[in-house]
């Protein structure tokens, strides 16, 4: 379900138009890079997404700084949740891409704070071990220092 909005001519999703304040929202932490708002959605109480402000389709498009300022603002909100409802444990989920289950396509990190019983599972499938595999894959992706802050 692609979400996107014509405005002027122009091409923008719904987060863009919460962003630019077309859309109300319950926002808890802005600064130049990004803007964090409640999901409307609460798969628990405080979700909370990260949105650059400038529209990003997802993490293979994000520049340095702004996936720098996303981190900066991650740790901001899970403090403030942790502070203002006792949470102790977070997970951050970005789905990139049609596969992953991105839906709005404008980059955004979900940041979920966990409860006993809060109903998200997370499933994650364990395989024994191939080492051979393992060295295989680690040679294949391998890369030093300089050639891997190229990537961003």
């Amino acid at each position: 379900m692609l979400q996107l909005f014509y405005l002027g001519g122009k091409i923008m999703c719904i987060f863009c138009k919460i962003i630019n304040k077309e859309i109300p929202s319950y926002t808890i932490y802005e600064n130049d890079f990004v803007t964090c708002f409640l999901d409307i959605s609460q798969a628990t109480k405080g979700h909370t997404l990260i949105v650059p402000k400038k529209h990003v389709q997802d993490i293979f498009s994000l520049e340095k700084k702004e996936a720098e300022e996303i981190m900066k603002a991650a740790v901001v909100v899970a403090n403030v949740l942790k502070e203002k409802l006792g949470t102790k444990d977070i997970n951050l989920l970005n789905n990139s891409g049609q596969l992953a289950g991105q839906t709005v396509m404008h980059f955004h990190l979900h940041v979920l704070p966990r409860y006993e019983n809060d109903e998200i599972d997370f499933h994650q499938v364990d395989h024994e071990p191939n080492f051979l595999e393992l060295d295989k894959l680690y040679s294949c992706l391998l890369y030093t220092s300089d050639a891997a802050d190229d990537l961003i």
